[in-house]
Order: structure tokens, then sequence, then C-alpha cells
């Protein structure tokens, strides 16, 4: 006798299979009905919670044929206890690239204004800076802003982007930015009067930065009004120790860090 197959759907309406993926922690998706991209943080019976780069989440079902990855439709699956954590992001929200080699020195540069400044970009975008060839640099202070463009002598193949502190309308610090800038030359820069008030409280488990009063070493004040040692060094190296990824960031740092990387490498290609 002729064996038939249970299954009595012509061929042509069958769908198609596709694979099955482990919903690891890191892993980036895009759930097609919302157009929602993000990383998988969390996988639990049925569910599975995603966290796009601005930090929002949204829980999705465990369905067949439920996701994207890398533009081919997927169905998650919950992990095994044992499967490894993939990281895909790096610190600043970027798609990682494993095994990705550093890009020979652009002729563009950014510099930013201190040492604990240049720490902090390293430490959140050391990794995409790698990748794109994009060196970092610092200034002693603003008032060398002047000479260092007029010694590199920005042009169409070589860039350069400052980050400046507290560059707020109408100060000495606006109108040096203001007199460098030009088509080859970006100055931008945060309100903050130290780059330290632009990581977030919640990162350090404070209520809020403390007010320094006016004429006191702003970062001596610090130390003195939160009981920390007053040792700025040690400090720093406390509060650049708690920042592990662009969420313990303020976005108006966030923001003028990406767009300094962004006018660099738009010169040299």
């Amino acid at each position: 006798m002729r064996q038939y197959s249970p299954d009595l759907t012509p061929p042509w309406k069958r769908s198609r299979p596709v694979p099955e993926v482990a919903a690891e922690p890191g892993l980036v998706v895009e759930e097609p009905g919302t157009g929602f991209c993000g990383a998988v943080i969390r996988c639990e019976a049925g569910t599975v919670t995603l966290e796009d780069r601005f930090g929002k989440h949204r829980v999705f079902p465990l369905e067949p044929r439920g996701f994207l990855l890398e533009g081919r439709v997927v169905t998650l699956v919950r992990p095994s206890a044992a499967a490894p954590v993939r990281p895909t992001r790096t610190a600043s929200g970027s798609v990682a690239v494993p095994g990705a080699r550093a890009r020979v020195a652009r002729a563009g540069r950014v510099y930013v204004e201190g040492r604990h400044d240049a720490e902090l970009v390293e430490k959140v975008w050391g990794d995409d800076l790698r990748v794109e060839g994009v060196v970092v640099e610092y200034l002693n202070g603003v008032d060398d802003l002047p000479s260092i463009v007029a010694d590199f002598a920005p042009g169409p193949d070589a860039r350069l982007g400052v980050l400046v502190d507290h560059l707020v309308p109408g100060t000495k610090e606006w109108r040096i930015a203001e007199s460098v800038t030009g088509e080859h030359a970006l100055v931008v820069g945060h309100p903050y009067i130290d780059v330290w008030e632009a990581v977030k409280p919640s990162a350090l488990g404070i209520a809020a930065w403390p007010r320094v009063p006016r004429g006191q070493d702003w970062k001596t004040g610090v130390c003195r009004a939160l009981g920390w040692p007053e040792h700025t060094g040690a400090a720093w190296q406390q509060i650049l120790g708690r920042v592990t990824s662009y969420k313990d960031l303020e976005p108006e740092l966030l923001g003028r860090v990406e767009e300094l990387i962004d006018f660099v490498t738009a010169g040299d290609t």
C-alpha cells in the first residue's frame, strides 16, 4: 500500500522552515510588526524583553517566525542555562564588530578639554573610535584652542572636532569656539561645569550633583558635599569606575560626542 503523509497541505502552500535562534542576552533582533529593534535583555517562559539604544524596553511573545535577525526571519527560543553570553553592543550602544581590527588612524582628530574628558570618551566610545580610526587628544584649556586649530590647519581630508566643557552662549569659551569654527573645524560643548556632571547621579547612587558656591573649586566642593576624600583624582577614578555604558551619561554629552565622530569621519574616507 502507498504511504501518505498526514499533512495534506499542498507543497506550494507550506511555509518554509526558518532557523531557531537562542534568545541570548545581547542578541539584537527586530520585531517586524512594530519595527522595534533592540538587544535581548531577558527571556522568560513565552516572552522576550528587548531594549533599544535609547534604553526603552518592550516585551514580545516568543512566537514562531516572530523576529528578524540581520534581515532574516527567525524563531526565537529560550536559551539553555549554559548558553554563553555574546555581547553585540559596544558601550556606546553601537553594534559590536567582533574581531574587527583597528583602522589606521585618520588625519582628522577629536580634541576634548581635559584628561578626565578623554578617559570618559575612551571608556564609552573607544571601540567605535578604533573601528573608525579616530584619535582623541586633549586640551589643557580652551585658551589653547586658537593656536591648536592654526597649527592643525584642518581641511577636507583632515577635519577637526573639539568638545568643550561648559559651552554657554556669551561666555569666554563660547567666543573662542565661535572664532575657530569653520567648514572643517567643529567646536561643540555640553552645559556642565565639568564632565563629572555629565555622569548621571543615579549611576553613582546619589540623588543629584551638589551645588557648589561660586568662587569655590567645583570638584573640591563636590567632594566635600558628598563626604568624599578631597582628592579629585581618586574621586574621578571612583566616578569613572561606575560608568559602564552610554546609559550612565547625560544626553547632552552623548549627542555632542556622536556629532563630533560623525563630523570627523565624514571627511577622510
